[in-house]
């Protein structure tokens, strides 16, 4: 861990800036066990800082996964409609980050958290996290659509086709696709591309953390250490 010691004091202890600089200049912040007064102070994570006596100790990162409802936006607040922060309690909403939009109407798995990089890894395009989604469409599916998805589909509007995707069929009108990356309504965008409409979309899994059976929609529940380390 490589942080500024005011910013460590921030994260740790809720200050504001200003906050961690009364601190220090009042001379209340030690740095293993010497008094500092120097806000860009560097950490190697190996230091013991405390402040007034007491050791400071950065909060635990937190993930969770959540039961998207339609209907709701993928957003962290809206005047005029609901968002999926809007379905945890003010307190644990406070500065989490949604990994992965779905759109409005979308339904299934969201993640949230507070850990940065472990955003990063997932909505990275280099990391090519794998999603997979239930789609119902309007029309039956062709059979020569899993192909075109395996081969990549040119997109409207767009000069690079989309990465190789898998396509399981299901039944006459609903498939499983697994894409590698999450271009704009990729899903919906793709078969509208092969003539068919996608009437119900479904997110299932994101890079190997499985939308729980028993999170009815709205529901939320924090993720394993198992589950935060697959991806």
């Amino acid at each position: 861990m490589a942080m500024r010691l005011d910013k460590y004091i921030s994260q740790c202890t809720g200050l504001s800036r200003k906050g961690v600089r009364i601190a220090l200049y009042g001379k209340r912040v030690q740095v293993n066990g010497v008094t500092t007064k120097s806000v860009s102070q560097a950490l190697t994570g190996n230091e013991q800082v405390t402040l007034d006596g007491e050791p400071l100790a950065l909060p635990r990162a937190r993930y969770l996964m959540l039961h998207k409802p339609a209907g709701t936006l993928s957003a962290t607040q809206d005047s005029s409609q609901p968002c999926v922060l809007d379905l945890l309690p003010p307190a644990l909403a406070d500065g989490l980050q949604i990994v992965g939009r779905l759109d409005k109407d979308t339904t299934g798995l969201l993640l949230l958290t507070d850990d940065g990089a472990w955003n990063h890894r997932i909505t990275s395009p280099r990391r090519a996290c794998a999603k997979v989604y239930d789609v119902t469409t309007a029309d039956p599916i062709a059979p020569d659509i899993a192909k075109q998805f395996a081969d990549g589909i040119l997109l409207n509007n767009e000069s690079k086709p989309t990465l190789p995707a898998t396509l399981e069929q299901l039944d006459e009108r609903r498939a499983r696709v697994t894409l590698q990356e999450g271009r704009y309504h990729q899903v919906k965008r793709m078969f509208a591309a092969t003539g068919n409409r996608v009437v119900e979309l479904h997110r299932l899994a994101v890079g190997g953390i499985v939308l729980d059976p028993e999170l009815a929609p709205g529901d939320f529940r924090s993720l394993t250490e198992d589950e935060i380390a697959r991806v």
